[in-house]
């Protein structure tokens, strides 16, 4: 008898349901489209890039929606369009964000930078939490999922200064948000990812191998996440399979926040 591989497990719990996904358009953003999608989902692709948006919502068979994640009426505008859609907003995966080269130590990270990071990384999670919610609100049901960070729990020397607080930000609004509204039906949880094979990662590896070696040396699994890893645990948190999960840090990090020394 063979083991089923991942590809070839098929899981059907979304069947139904609406998922709004931000980013969509590469990344855990569009490895998690492909997952909802093939758990039964109705996808809403949001993404600012409009070619790779589109891509991605024509493959799983969903909505794309052109979204600048930090101007409020387009995001009010994305939530309207997929309840109008598909008559409903279950699964708001909140996970658009940046991490410029520019925002370094903060020593020599620039207010600039510093504000756009919390506007992409932060103030948007608030912008589609605060969107999202009525419709959940009525429903009597949802699941918010926001991408915060293992560096949301866990310092760094090699510092992105803005980009951490985002993530801390993001963890400790939904937390507060999982507490509020839990009796309403809707639960909210940050999902914290350890350093995750994506686009960012490769080009920290291009431009900065030592630095980008410094990270991988703490992992006790050896190697980084693969986008569909973090899609799988999106795709756990959206259904009802963790009912009772609500409020929390959602580590998939490799073990990074549970080591002290790391395996030879």
């Amino acid at each position: 008898m063979t083991t089923a591989s991942h590809e070839e497990i098929v899981c059907r719990r979304l069947v139904g349901r609406t998922a709004v996904i931000t980013g969509a358009g590469s990344g855990i953003g569009l490895a998690t489209a492909r997952r909802l999608a093939s758990e039964g989902a109705n996808v809403v692709c949001a993404d600012i890039d409009e070619s790779a948006g589109k891509a991605a919502a024509e493959e799983v068979g969903g909505l794309f929606v052109k979204v600048d994640v930090t101007s409020p009426e387009e995001v009010e505008a994305l939530f309207k369009t997929a309840f109008d859609t598909y008559g409903s907003v279950d699964i708001a995966f909140n996970n658009a964000g940046i991490s410029p080269p520019d925002d370094d130590s903060i020593l020599t990270t620039g207010l600039e930078a510093w504000k756009r990071v919390q506007d992409v990384n932060l103030t948007s999670v608030y912008l589609c939490c605060k969107a999202a919610l009525p419709y959940m609100q009525r429903q009597g049901r949802g699941s918010i999922i926001n991408t915060a960070s293992f560096v949301a729990i866990m310092g760094a020397a090699t510092s992105q200064i803005s980009y951490t607080a985002s993530k801390g930000g993001v963890l400790a609004m939904s937390r507060e948000l999982g507490v509020q509204f839990a009796r309403e039906g809707i639960r909210v949880n940050a999902l914290c990812p350890g350093p995750v094979n994506t686009p960012l990662l490769q080009e920290l590896f291009a431009k900065d191998p030592e630095r980008a070696a410094r990270r991988l040396v703490h992992i006790p699994l050896g190697r980084f996440a693969e986008p569909t890893e973090i899609a799988a645990a999106v795709a756990f948190l959206a259904s009802d399979d963790s009912s009772f999960i609500n409020a929390t840090d959602f580590l998939v990090d490799g073990g990074i926040s549970g080591a002290y020394v790391t395996p030879l």
